[in-house]
């Protein structure tokens, strides 16, 4: 790893900071982190690999951060807590025996609904609201479910279980993220156990980043705590389109890169 110089480490530290605090507020850390580590010289696997790492601190500051203002429990979060683990564990092994390239087509549509809906709702997640269905069901559907989507693809994550439990739980924004860090840390960390066994992990790069995502996710979350959904809303909708944009684009085979490219064909 002779192309780690200090500065490289520098950069990525950089990088981690500001992905931490991305990440604590709406998700979408890692379109920071991933083309930083593979910029920095990273093979895809180790990059993969390492970008979990480094996730996974911001995700435990942000964590404890929300635990210590009383935002979150996570003992009465226990069986989403199993649920998500189960989902990402089984994600993360699929995912080796199937390619996931067919959910480059499905997210972005999923991603441009979410925007589109925070944007034609400018109420919701303002203030806890009516409870659709029970923390069991929630649990064994979108813990498993989003767990399992983690695991296997990941991009967009943190928006979906942040929309789920504004739109399903009824939680406000601040609560709905405070509750999303949690998974987020509980399917980051199921997934980085397999890549630790495969030996993928560039530990040195992982926790210089990691350093960097601890300190940027306590910054976030006290933004969340702070403005609640003044801050998480415009945050959503920003992560939203920008993980769409990524995806779309660096996909020339995507369905809606190919509808636009087809569509500007009849003007040019």
């Amino acid at each position: 790893m002779d192309f780690l110089t200090p500065e490289t480490l520098g950069l990525l530290f950089a990088v981690g900071l500001l992905a931490g605090f991305v990440d604590s507020i709406a998700g979408g850390g890692g379109l920071l982190a991933i083309p930083a580590l593979l910029a920095a010289g990273l093979p895809p696997a180790e990059t993969l690999a390492t970008g979990k790492l480094q996730s996974s601190f911001g995700a435990l500051s942000a964590t404890i951060k929300f635990v210590q203002r009383g935002e979150v429990n996570p003992r009465a979060m226990l069986p989403m807590i199993a649920c998500t683990f189960v989902g990402a564990a089984a994600g993360a092994t699929v995912v080796q025996m199937l390619n996931p390239s067919f959910m480059r087509d499905v997210i972005p549509i999923l991603l441009i609904g979410i925007a589109v809906y925070l944007l034609l709702s400018p109420k919701a997640g303002d203030l806890d609201a009516h409870q659709r269905i029970g923390e069991h069901a929630f649990a064994l559907s979108i813990g498993t479910g989003i767990g399992f989507y983690d695991g296997f693809f990941g991009p967009g994550t943190g928006t979906f279980f942040a929309i789920a439990f504004v739109s399903l739980l009824g939680h406000n924004f601040r609560r709905a993220t405070a509750h999303t860090k949690v998974l987020n840390l509980t399917s980051n960390l199921a997934a980085l156990l397999f890549f630790i066994l495969g030996g993928h992990v560039v530990w040195i790069v992982g926790l210089l980043m990691g350093a960097g995502q601890y300190i940027g996710a306590q910054l976030g979350a006290h933004m969340v705590i702070r403005n609640g959904a003044r801050i998480v809303r415009p945050m959503l909708v920003t992560a939203s389109i920008a993980i769409t944009v990524k995806l779309v684009w660096t996909d020339e085979s995507n369905i809606l890169r190919v509808a636009f490219a087809s569509l500007l064909g009849w003007f040019v």
